[in-house]
């Protein structure tokens, strides 16, 4: 084992000093002597134990007492990247979800620059990265990426003693059965157009074939129980999905006057990328797995505390033959609409329902579209694919949204609320296609994706217009999307059902 001669505070995480190091790998290699571009371990013996038989012997212990949490494949993981006696078993926790059996095309290690400020992404694209467990090579993508996207730079300066990147690797040694390579990127700066431009780049590999680990600590230095609030309202912030919420719980934190709160997340501008992608893809969903600060290690102390989280972005299964609404559901979602517009248009705040009182079919994450017409003509129609909120909250916000914020029409007023005719759209979970012969009109609805760009139609707009497959598509990329007519033909498609049903249908006017 590595010897612990003191604890100390160091840029985001805590840093153990060692009596000895090793100088040599798991392959020999003499790490003083580099190859070429090869990236010698900066932080081994430090962090982690710096032999291979200590490191293997230590990171199995904490593989050995984490539990398989999920069902599903993670197609990201936020990981902390502290030393390992303080947030070692939160990390593999993280890790322990994945399926160790599966080949990856690629993996993305992400993380937050702690050691030097500069403007863009930095990625390492030659040669290996090294630790005491072997070479980890460089996925010829990472030269690629550099090419084609500018905010991208090959300076490995912010590589060489980042610490955020290299702790995550042993992991990954141990754990996959199969040989990898990775993608390392430091983030530099706190520019969140920075961090737009690499979601950008980067959202076309968030797919089932690939793996994005983002390094990030939580809470710096708050008191344990301040660490334990503030740690569990950003991972609440993650959860919803919502770059909007994630930033708003960060500066919520920060400015809440909590004693020596540093940051409530070292590595805010990975975790922001990761959602700038994750919110615009249909049916992904966040799984919180563990927690712990540096509190709950025998080596911390309770005053000034680190906080970890293990948190992982996961595809969610279409499960359309479990999901079904009664006549009752649908007569209470209609009402619940109207009370909701009718509150809002008068100045109170929307009571929501009593949850004891509703199905739990009510009270499932789904995603919901709530139209309005005056008179038959259409006076308003916003939706929302959530997979994170319960379809009753659901359609209380895209009522009043309907009413209020489809740019396309003035606000509804309360005086015409008795000419308004509701309509509600709930949607099933979605499922991507590879050929449009897939799209059945009236029946599915399609949602199109490409780039930062998407737009989507209901079922019902198929019949109401009666296009033709390709009307319907061009229709949908163009006025949607504003990819051009033609842009559905190299984008994503996705198709989903909609259980539809109004006011008059269900007796209520």
């Amino acid at each position: 084992m590595y010897n612990l001669l003191n604890r100390s505070k160091k840029l985001c995480a805590f840093t153990l000093t060692v009596l000895i190091v090793t100088e040599t790998s798991c392959n020999g290699q003499n790490m003083n002597k580099p190859n070429d571009f090869d990236r010698q371990p900066a932080v081994a013996g430090q962090f982690y134990p710096g032999t291979k038989a200590q490191l293997e012997k230590e990171v199995k212990s904490y593989f050995d007492s984490a539990q398989k949490v999920m069902d599903a494949q993670p197609l990201a993981l936020i990981v902390p990247h502290a030393g390992y006696v303080f947030s070692g078993q939160v990390a593999a926790s993280g890790y322990r979800q994945i399926d160790r059996d599966k080949k990856f095309k690629h993996i993305f290690l992400i993380g937050s620059s702690h050691t030097m400020f500069f403007t863009g992404a930095a990625v390492y694209t030659k040669g290996a990265f090294i630790t005491p467990l072997g070479r980890v090579p460089i996925d010829p993508l990472a030269n690629e990426l550099v090419q084609n996207h500018k905010v991208f730079t090959v300076d490995v300066k912010p590589h060489v003693k980042e610490h955020s990147l290299e702790v995550q690797l042993p992991f990954l040694q141990y754990w996959l059965k199969n040989d990898f390579s990775i993608i390392p990127i430091i983030i530099g700066g706190e520019s969140q157009a920075t961090v737009t431009l690499l979601a950008e780049a980067l959202e076309p590999y968030l797919n089932p074939d690939n793996l994005f680990i983002i390094s990030s600590d939580f809470s710096h230095y708050p008191s344990y129980e301040d660490a334990r609030r503030t740690d569990d309202d950003m991972a609440h912030a993650i959860v919803s999905n919502s770059p909007v919420e994630f930033m708003k719980a960060k500066i919520r934190n920060e400015n809440a006057g909590i004693d020596d709160l540093a940051t409530a997340m070292c590595g805010w501008t990975s975790g922001l990328m990761l959602l700038k992608i994750t919110e615009g893809k249909p049916g992904i969903t966040y799984k919180t797995i563990m927690y712990r600060n540096s509190g709950d290690s025998p080596y911390g102390g309770k005053d000034r505390v680190v906080g970890y989280w293990a948190i992982a972005a996961i595809q969610q299964q279409a499960k359309t033959a479990d999901f079904n609404l009664t006549n009752n559901d649908k007569r209470e979602l209609l009402k619940l609409a109207r009370k909701t517009i009718t509150e809002y248009l008068s100045g109170k705040t929307p009571t929501p329902p009593d949850e004891s009182k509703l199905s739990s079919t009510l009270k499932t994450n789904a995603g919901a579209f709530v139209t309005l017409h005056n008179h038959g003509k259409l006076r308003g129609c916003i939706g929302n694919f959530s997979t994170t909120t319960p379809l009753y909250r659901v359609v209380m916000a895209m009522a009043i949204s309907a009413a209020t914020e489809d740019y396309r029409f003035e606000s509804v007023t309360a005086d015409e609320l008795n000419d308004i005719d509701i309509e509600i759209s709930v949607l099933t979970p979605m499922k991507r296609i590879s050929n449009i012969k897939e799209i059945e009109l009236g029946k599915h609805g399609i949602y199109i994706k490409k780039g930062g760009r998407s737009g989507t139609f209901l079922p019902q707009v198929a019949k109401e217009t009666r296009w033709s497959l390709e009307e319907f598509l061009g229709h949908c990329a163009r006025d949607k999307a504003g990819i051009g007519w033609d842009g559905w033909r190299d984008a994503e498609i996705f198709t989903y059902e909609a259980i539809v049903f109004d006011e008059k249908e269900l007796g209520l006017k």
